[in-house]
């Protein structure tokens, strides 16, 4: 049996996007001092619970970076995670089913959420293309909040299986 493993870290309470701004100012909104101490409890939790191998990779938005930093690791920073992220740009940038460690993406809404509903499809294999399927709603994340996935294959059959869902304010 293999197994991968992959966590999905919503960015932590962050300010509110300006009403008639560009789309470049959304990636400047910096954590709010709820956000700071949501990040913090996370990682706290994380850097316990995660092993030394584990990747980290983060949207380059103020907000998600901050979120990581909290986490005492180094992090690799990919455009491809920003918020107009698809499911399947997740997929590829964390190279799901094929990395031999364990990934941590700290991305936005609603990518991290419709990643987690496909994945929780029958017999989907990361390799599948995803679709933006009508009658699939993202799940809703949490700001702060993670999911914990792992992808294992027995007998040939691939399944997801959610290891742990955390929130902030449960810690």
């Amino acid at each position: 049996m293999s197994t991968h493993d992959l966590v999905l870290w919503r960015h932590a309470d962050a300010g509110e996007r300006a009403e008639q701004g560009e789309a470049s100012d959304d990636l400047l909104r910096p954590l709010t001092p709820k956000g700071e101490k949501q990040a913090a409890r996370m990682a706290a939790w994380l850097k316990r619970q995660l092993p030394e191998s584990t990747r980290v990779i983060c949207s380059p938005a103020a907000r998600t970076e901050q979120t990581a930093m909290a986490l005492p690791r180094p992090y690799k920073l990919r455009k491809e995670l920003e918020p107009d992220a698809t499911a399947q740009d997740l997929i590829d940038v964390a190279q799901w089913g094929q990395a031999r460690s364990l990934t941590l993406l700290v991305g936005h809404q609603p990518s991290l959420g419709a990643l987690v509903a496909s994945a929780m499809r029958p017999l989907w294999t990361p390799s599948q293309a995803i679709s933006e399927e009508p009658g699939l709603p993202p799940v809703s994340i949490r700001k702060g909040a993670l999911w914990w996935l792992r992808l294992r294959v027995r007998e040939d059959v691939s399944q997801v299986v959610v290891v742990c869902v955390q929130t902030p304010e449960l810690l």
